[in-house]
């Protein structure tokens, strides 16, 4: 994070990793979930202004490299490989999405949601999740489950998604990584 303390561009970003971190191990407390034993793929945030969003973009680039720029479900979304990886909870993640805004308004510009790999059969990733998640989490009312199916115009490997959340973070369960979604768009 040292780096990143130095890009005032990403000062926001800087100061709501805490927030984040806390509000994480909180839902993966109610969900009773043991995030050091899953593989974090990528974290990635949200803002509600496109200049937010071109901001970020400038500072990322000097604590990263972009490796990805593509239109998914109508609006750009930026992803990039840390020259250091940020710590995370348990984790150590190299890699960051950035989004531009959608249609969705989020309640907090920042830091959103991580992504969890967990490798298997496509078509049974949604049950393998909810698998991890006890039952008394799921049933909470501040807690809720939405699946979704995001792809980029050239991608070549199915990647349904499972998302659950509380409203303030969100934990996505994916089949595959970021790096191995791009790769196939080139066809490796």
């Amino acid at each position: 994070m040292s780096a990143w303390k130095c890009v005032e561009n990403l000062n926001d970003l800087v100061s709501d990793l805490a927030r984040f971190e806390q509000a994480l191990n909180q839902l993966a407390q109610v969900l009773g979930l043991s995030l050091a034993e899953l593989a974090a793929d990528h974290i990635a945030v949200r803002c509600h202004q496109n200049t937010t969003a071109a901001r970020w973009k400038q500072g990322l680039s000097q604590v990263g490299e972009l490796f990805s720029e593509k239109m998914i479900n109508g609006r750009p979304i930026c992803l990039f490989a840390l020259a250091q990886p940020l710590q995370v909870g348990p984790w150590q993640i190299s890699v960051i999405e950035l989004p531009w805004p959608g249609q969705t308004l989020y309640r907090h510009e920042g830091w959103e949601h991580v992504e969890i790999v967990l490798r298997g059969d496509v078509a049974t990733l949604g049950a393998r999740a909810l698998a991890l998640l006890s039952d008394e989490g799921l049933a909470r009312r501040d807690i809720s489950i939405k699946t979704s199916s995001p792809q980029g115009e050239q991608e070549r490997l199915p990647n349904p998604t499972l998302a659950v959340t509380d409203g303030k973070v969100t934990i996505k369960f994916h089949p595959w990584s970021l790096q191995e979604i791009v790769a196939s768009e080139q066809g490796a």
